[in-house]
């Protein structure tokens, strides 16, 4: 497990004289306090991927030519293409393995943590990373307060491998797309390419209306941790930590609270971060690292735009004292 995110900070009393916003009113509705957000010329979100596997192989002692696939979770690839895992492989030096991209929205590293863990089970592959990373900050309006408030910068890498006694015990991946008008990008796919029409338009942002966002959330973490729960037959007591994707304080509160988890085993770090989409849950586990245990029993969730939602229940694999984390 490793996490990257860029050294640039912006906070929120900076926001407040880019939008017409504060610092308490960002607090309360989203328990944002400040975000990373990647700047120089010709970075994208290759960039930060590269630098968390890059930290995750040295961390692990995994040399390049044992990897033998990479998966990117990302909906801000730096390209159409090639995908954005071809170019971490590439700037990693890991050569001749397959590679791709998946985009499900803020749901996509548990997708691809799901893809990944198939090929683990059938035996195909033995060292698998898996990315998830986002520059959002390319696609965010600073001069929409209802969006720029909420997003930043950052990468997570993990590493599966077989095991006997820990790992990936089950998942849970869905989608809607009637959610698609509640929560998009409105140019620059196929259905809108690109023009000066567009741009002018601001057509290239995130948009988003958040009641309807925060209600769909809400229902369908909680549903993914019930169901989860339910499959294997655990209750609160039996769960060591949550895992939520870190979208908005309020959303993360209300989801554990309708699935009646104590609230000291709820992973939260968006104070920190903002919501980097598919990097929030990595950035979690990079930041909680140091307080997990061999064998704690992990539930993971996430919602993102639509609409997607997953989940996963797993087993720790090792202590994590004395780690590198950054809580």
């Amino acid at each position: 497990m490793y996490g990257y995110v860029p050294p640039d900070v912006l906070t929120n009393a900076e926001l407040a004289r880019m939008v017409d916003t504060s610092d308490e009113w960002i607090v309360e509705r989203t328990g944002i306090k400040e975000r990373h957000i990647l700047t120089g010329k010709g970075l994208g979100t290759s960039h930060m991927g590269a630098e968390a596997v890059r930290g995750l192989l040295a961390k692990t002692a995994t040399a390049p030519g044992e990897v033998d696939l990479l998966i990117c979770a990302t909906t801000t690839p730096d390209f159409v293409f090639p995908s954005t895992a071809n170019l971490i492989c590439d700037m990693c030096g890991i050569r001749n393995i397959g590679s791709f991209d998946v985009q499900a929205a803020c749901s996509g590293f548990l997708y691809a943590l799901t893809i990944a863990a198939q090929f683990i089970a059938t035996g195909a592959r033995r060292k698998i990373v898996v990315v998830g990373a986002d520059k959002m900050s390319s696609i965010i309006d600073y001069t929409d307060r209802a969006t720029c408030v909420l997003f930043g910068d950052g990468a997570g890498a993990v590493l599966l491998e077989p095991s006997r006694e820990y790992g990936i015990i089950d998942t849970l991946i869905g989608s809607d797309g009637a959610g698609m008008p509640h929560l998009h990008q409105k140019a620059g796919g196929s259905r809108m390419p690109p023009t000066a029409e567009t741009v002018a338009q601001r057509l290239h942002y995130v948009h988003q209306e958040g009641a309807s966002v925060y209600k769909f959330a809400v229902a369908r973490m909680a549903d993914v941790a019930t169901t989860l729960m339910q499959r294997n037959r655990l209750t609160g007591n039996d769960i060591d930590w949550v895992v939520p994707h870190q979208a908005n304080r309020r959303i993360i509160e209300a989801t554990a609270d309708r699935i009646k988890l104590r609230a000291e085993r709820v992973m939260i770090n968006i104070d920190k971060y903002g919501n980097t989409t598919n990097a929030t849950i990595p950035l979690c586990l990079w930041d909680y690292e140091a307080k997990l245990k061999a064998g704690d029993r992990l539930l993971l969730a996430a919602f993102g735009g639509g609409f997607t939602w997953a989940g996963a229940y797993l087993t720790w694999a090792y202590d994590g004292a004395g780690s590198a984390g950054n809580e």
